[in-house]
């Protein structure tokens, strides 16, 4: 069998850690307990010896699959010459309530096998390699308590209701059996660290824990307050964040995965499995801007915990318990997805200064603040400090949003964003939201910026916004300052920007480059600076039929489960990068909401203009 691409995979998860399952039934990546801890499953990375826990039917098939309703619950159908059968994936979530009520493992994965019609046999095999398959698996058959995996305090416990053979000597277990119209098999796989062991029945536990699961994510959904016509794409996205979401703390990752490659057989493979500031202050906005102010107030605890490390000053990423990771390290052992190496854990980028964080965490709060949210004294102590620090630094060059491995210039971007950070604090003053800040301080840096972003981030005679000052580069993030009300989108700036950023960075129908750097043979296109485009005509640089249309592109670019990647190849429309990707699902959303604003605005207009001339 062949690799599976990176849009292959589907994601299941319960808001602490996620697992990528492939198209053929094959769970071929899994960390526990949390986003990123050492895998237990990792054959995404090397097919051999990464480990997997796969079912898939043992003759020729086609599969289908589609999360059940409004949730993050997985069916995959299998159609083979003889019949048909359905597998339901799941990461059980819960309540409160629930736990009180019964005994539930804190951390599983149930599995079952639907035969729909005719009789369709299946193979299933269970590889565990544990800490990225740098340990020896210790397996062990049990009479009636299923196959266990030790660990050291750690406890893996795969239990069936169909025989499984051990073969102790490889460190697998598998079995073959055939499921005929009508039948089903049951699988369930738990974590324990250090304690007794949740082992509750099969059968109908695990209907139970499916259907649980299922109302608890649609539950959550029916929240969201959109009802354009974008609305399946829209909650697909905000179930994805929501799956990305760490449950104990607020912390949103990037993304579950690492080192799946931004060009294949290249060494552009990054562990994405942390909170990057800026990317978790977009992502709770655009879940506050749908109704789910809850996801708001959890980051903003989170971020309060968080900077005691660092304050004022903010790390570029933070685990999800608000700790600075490691240092970064290379698994040379495995081969890589795809032969995309080196594999990495934990990221280096913690180390690098991003000024632009500073602007787009004070907009989250304000954003927060304008719904009616007063922010107690501690969360202003901290904004009147990330004030300060950015008057103190913002002449400084950085790596800037893209974070590239090299020497720190002076970004335009970050500029523009460090001018964010302090007209929101004074818009905050004005509001009454925030008090004593040194609003003259505040309001001559922010004088400052602006004038410098003039004089020396526009190019004249490239007739754009560049990439760093003094430079002849576009980049895509300047696009968005329209978004962030340093320029309206029909300025003519901005207008002349968009035109260069397009004409240089054009990836082909719906997509864009990040940077001029960001070529064929380099990288992919970015979702979400493709995105940006987007939203930029919505937000009034262009028709709304232009953006409409634009999107409706985009949207093809997801896989057949409503994901994205980081990147998108643009010759093959393959994804690359990590996966899934809150980046690009908070693009969409941002987009599809913009266009809604748009056509409301336009209708509006219209409906004016008709009134005028009936008068």
């Amino acid at each position: 069998m062949s690799s599976p691409r990176i849009d292959d995979y589907g994601v299941i998860g319960d808001c602490r850690s996620a697992a990528l399952v492939s198209r053929h039934g094959s769970i071929d990546w899994l960390c526990w307990p949390r986003f990123d801890s050492p895998s237990l499953f990792a054959a995404i990375l090397d097919r051999d010896r990464g480990g997997c826990f796969a079912i898939t039917p043992a003759v020729p098939f086609t599969a289908t699959r589609a999360y059940a309703d409004d949730s993050n619950v997985l069916i995959t159908t299998f159609t083979t010459a003889d019949g048909e059968a359905r597998l339901t994936d799941v990461m059980p979530v819960m309540s409160e309530d629930d736990k009180r009520r019964t005994l539930i493992p804190e951390h599983e994965i149930v599995r079952v096998i639907d035969a729909v019609r005719g009789d369709v046999p299946f193979d299933v095999r269970f590889q565990p390699r544990p800490d990225y398959a740098r340990k020896p698996v210790a397996m062990r058959a049990t009479p009636h308590l299923g196959l266990r995996v030790e660990d050291g305090p750690r406890l893996f416990t795969l239990r069936a209701d169909r025989a499984l053979a051990l073969a102790a000597d490889r460190g697998e277990a598998g079995a073959r059996f055939t499921v005929r119209a009508g039948e089903r098999a049951t699988f369930s796989l738990t974590f324990d660290h250090a304690g007794p062991a949740v082992l509750p029945p099969l059968g109908a536990r695990c209907d139970e824990a499916i259907a649980r699961s299922n109302a608890w994510w649609r539950g959550w959904a029916g929240g969201c307050t959109y009802t354009g016509p974008y609305r399946r794409a829209v909650v697909r996205s905000l179930l994805t964040l929501k799956l990305l979401s760490y449950a104990p703390s607020g912390a949103i990752v990037a993304a579950p995965t690492t080192s799946l490659p931004e060009r294949i057989g290249g060494d552009l493979n990054w562990d994405y499995r942390f909170c990057w500031v800026r990317d978790a202050a977009l992502t709770v906005r655009s879940l506050c801007d749908l109704g789910f102010d809850d996801e708001a107030n959890a980051f903003v605890s989170w971020l309060l915990h968080t900077t005691r490390l660092t304050r004022p000053a903010l790390s570029v990423l933070y685990d999800v318990y608000g700790e600075l990771p490691g240092p970064e390290q290379t698994l040379d052992h495995l081969a890589g997805h795809m032969g995309s190496r080196p594999v990495r854990i934990r990221n280096e980028a913690v180390g690098q200064l991003q000024l632009d964080g500073y602007g787009e965490l004070i907009q989250a709060v304000s954003e927060h603040c304008r719904r009616d949210r007063l922010l107690d004294g501690e969360t202003q102590q901290l904004l009147r400090q990330l004030g300060e620090y950015v008057c103190d630094h913002w002449r400084e060059p950085d790596q800037g949003i893209w974070e590239p491995r090299e020497p720190p210039r002076p970004h335009t971007y970050s500029r523009v964003m460090c001018w964010v950070a302090l007209d929101r604090l004074l818009e905050l003053e004005r509001a009454g939201s925030i008090r004593n800040i040194p609003r003259a301080r505040f309001e001559r840096e922010r004088a400052h910026i602006r004038d410098e972003v003039e004089r020396r981030g526009f190019n004249a005679d490239l007739g754009s916004y560049t990439e760093v000052l003094d430079g002849d580069t576009v980049d895509a993030s300047l696009l968005l300052l329209d978004r962030y009300g340093y320029r309206p989108p029909g300025d003519a700036r901005m207008r002349s920007s968009y035109q260069r950023i397009m004409q240089r960075l054009d990836a082909g129908p719906g997509l864009i480059y990040r940077t001029e750097t960001s070529r064929p043979n380099a990288e992919g296109a970015f979702a979400i600076c493709s995105a940006w485009a987007i939203e930029y005509l919505a937000a009034g640089g262009g028709t709304l039929a232009e953006a409409t249309a634009a999107f409706e592109r985009f949207l093809g670019y997801a896989n057949d489960l409503g994901l994205y990647a980081e990147e998108v190849d643009p010759a093959s429309g393959q994804a690359l990068g990590n996966f899934p990707q809150a980046f690009s699902h908070v693009g969409l959303i941002s987009v599809a909401m913009t266009i809604e604003a748009r056509r409301a605005r336009d209708a509006a207009l219209a409906a004016h203009a008709q009134g005028a001339a009936a008068q």
